[in-house]
């Protein structure tokens, strides 16, 4: 019968393997690395980019100040750029958190096929961002509820007052299942019996998801709207795919604006300029949601 040895590291990695001030870095290198390159490069180049005259027709390197910012700021291209860009960020995050909490309300309950249900959620993330251009079934409900002419159905994106709220109600689609996904989160972590004290004490529906729930979700909720707010003010993929920033700029956001100006045109300079007016907004966003949390923890 072999008796059972406790198995111990060999000798020579020992001295790796029990020093913390050795793993603590060798662990955060590589996210250490992705921010450097993929995150604070492009930074400097883009403000390296943004004070001169470089174009990919001609790429030599002149000094030019402040310039391109005052030619941005000025164009009314980029000041309807910036509204819009307001108006889809906001529009998307109040659309996909409020039915993400709707969702996660009816998603707690036990149903039969709940499980199911909880799998379709996930369904935006999974399939791509091309197929939420196929508003030919949304038109045929509206149709078919006779909501609207059916010799005549909406273009959604090709009238300028509906463009917006087609692409706006795309990415609050994309933003659903993340919704969905935190606010279950939150629901789970509420103490039960927080809960039932309150439904003893004769707390109601709403009662009990206004004045107890969402207070102890708050923190979760923060986050959640942090990152979305992120995650869309700096998004292009879905007015692209869908508009392109048309019909006559009606859609255009910063991001994709950003793309045509200094990819597809080769503007870089300018191009440049407009992604580096993204940081600032960002920062202010991101910086009063985080004191907003650190007030509310303490």
């Amino acid at each position: 019968m072999t008796a059972i040895t406790e198995f111990t590291p060999r000798p020579r990695y020992r001295f790796l393997l029990d020093r913390a001030e050795l793993l603590g870095p060798l662990f955060i290198a590589p996210a250490i690395l992705y921010v450097l390159v993929l995150v604070a490069l492009p930074f400097f180049l883009a403000i390296y980019y943004s004070i001169s005259a470089f174009t990919i027709f001609d790429p030599s390197y002149r000094f030019v100040g402040a310039k391109n910012f005052f030619d941005v700021i000025q164009s009314e291209v980029f000041q309807r750029t910036l509204i819009n860009t307001f108006i889809f960020t906001i529009g998307a995050q109040i659309i996909g958190l409020l039915l993400g909490k709707f969702a996660a309300m009816l998603l707690m309950q036990d149903f039969p096929g709940r499980g199911l249900a909880r799998a379709l959620v996930v369904l935006p993330w999974a399939v791509p961002v091309s197929l939420a251009t196929l508003y030919s079934v949304i038109n045929w409900t509206l149709i078919a509820i006779g909501l609207v002419n059916a010799e005549h159905p909406p273009q959604w994106l090709g009238q300028q007052d509906l463009a917006m709220i087609a692409v706006t109600v795309v990415h609050a689609w994309r933003l659903f299942p993340f919704g969905v996904v935190i606010f279950i989160a939150g629901f789970t972590s509420v103490p039960k019996d927080v809960l039932d004290a309150a439904t003893v004490d004769g707390a109601g529906f709403w009662r009990r998801n206004y004045q107890i729930i969402l207070p102890i979700i708050a923190p979760i909720v923060v986050i959640a709207l942090i990152f979305g707010t992120v995650f869309t003010f700096t998004d292009l993929s879905v007015v692209y795919l869908l508009t392109k920033g048309g019909p006559i700029n009606a859609t255009q956001v910063l991001g994709s604006l950003a793309f045509q100006v200094g990819i597809l045109s080769g503007d870089v300079a300018h191009g440049a300029v407009i992604c580096l007016f993204l940081f600032p907004f960002l920062l202010i966003a991101v910086v009063f949601m985080l004191r907003a949390l650190r007030r509310r923890e303490i």
